[in-house]
């Protein structure tokens, strides 16, 4: 019985020490899954640690059905003490050779895109984004869900 106890003891440290460095991630979803122009998820989060490097990324969730191999946004970013900038990003969705980019299942398909070049330290305080989609179509079907993932990047 001890060996067992040993073993499930070493395979739950081994699973907390390799653990992600999640920051922040925060999500919305939408009904009907169609996303209208209309709606701008926003999106806060605090920062304390100003020694770490972090990567930023969009998280899109959406079904098989959607039309197209990627999607355009409006993010808007405001770090503490700044004002608003907005940039407009073309995220990928899916590639010719692999189709769906990210993790799936069934027909529902995960895509977190960094959006930032390389990591980044980011200041104290609060940040805030805005995303809004950027498509010719309104409402945007099949698209679940959108949001922002921090990670802090692994010395």
């Amino acid at each position: 019985m001890r060996p067992a106890y040993y073993s499930l003891l070493f395979l739950s440290i081994f699973m907390i020490a390799c653990g992600t460095n999640n920051v922040f991630e925060r999500t919305e979803r939408f009904a009907s899954h169609e996303w209208m122009v209309s709606q701008e998820p926003l999106m806060k989060f605090e920062i304390a640690d100003t020694s770490s490097f972090y990567n930023i990324y969009v998280v899109i969730r959406h079904t098989d059905a959607y039309r197209y191999n990627n999607i355009w946004l409006n993010i808007t970013t405001q770090s503490p003490n700044d004002t608003p900038r907005t940039q407009l990003l073309d995220i990928s969705l899916a590639d010719n050779t692999k189709g769906w980019l990210g993790s799936g299942m069934d027909d529902i398909f995960d895509r977190r895109a960094r959006i930032t070049q390389a990591p980044i330290r980011l200041k104290k305080g609060t940040y805030t984004f805005k995303l809004q989609q950027a498509m010719r179509e309104d409402p945007l079907g099949y698209v679940l869900s959108a949001g922002i993932r921090v990670e802090k990047v692994q010395p």
